[in-house]
């Protein structure tokens, strides 16, 4: 074939029809005829981009969490005091969750696949350490403060940020099924991004045990 013209515009087109199908399909159920359908193009076109449907998935898993990275980057903190900081890293990620299902429901596709695809992405741990650093950059603040504890491990408060937010995402339907609760965009979506705010402040300024 040809080698077609605006390959970087194509490549793009075909990430974001990818990230839709695969996120709502997952990676197996995924249809490059779909994608393909979608970007009004060929599979061969995909595959002469990106060489397999494994390699267009990892390249949207890397899009997608790019994306985020990219989000949290816009979050001015350096001029809020520590405390501050962190309720607007908290709220953001909650926020951008319930915004955002189609990255949930690919984080969750890709733990149930056990990261295989994930771990063969070269970018994927340096794309992911900015949001460590700034929530380290964030505790640090507060430390010196005297307004966090000293042990805290700053990928340790992510995981926990992350966890809880998910949860409003991932379990909306089960658990707004049990107990007769809205969940996801739906019901009091401030009060419970209020409580899971003030479970992670709680704890950065918890005292430690003597």
């Amino acid at each position: 074939m040809r080698k077609p013209k605006a390959p970087e515009a194509n490549r793009a087109r075909i990430v974001e029809a990818a990230i839709d199908e695969f996120a709502s399909r997952g990676f197996k159920g995924a249809s490059m005829d779909a994608i393909a359908a979608r970007t009004h193009t060929t599979r061969a076109l995909i595959n002469y981009y990106f060489g397999s449907k494994e390699k267009l998935y990892i390249a949207v898993l890397e899009q997608v969490y790019a994306e985020i990275r990219d989000a949290e980057s816009e979050l001015d903190l350096d001029h809020l005091p520590p405390v501050d900081a962190v309720r607007r890293i908290v709220e953001f990620t909650y926020n951008y969750y319930v915004e955002h299902e189609g990255f949930v429901r690919l984080v969750v596709a890709e733990n149930q696949a056990r990261g295989q695809h994930l771990r063969k992405s070269r970018a994927m741990r340096t794309l992911n350490r900015p949001i460590i650093d700034r929530l380290a950059d964030v505790i640090a603040r507060g430390q010196k403060q005297g307004v966090f504890r000293r042990d805290i491990d700053p990928v340790e408060v992510h995981k926990a940020i992350a966890a809880l937010g998910m949860f409003n995402v991932t379990n909306q339907y089960t658990f707004g099924a049990i107990f007769q609760r809205e969940m996801g965009a739906k019901g009091n979506l401030a009060g419970r991004r209020e409580m899971v705010t003030e479970v992670i402040v709680s704890y950065l300024q918890r005292r430690e045990a003597p």
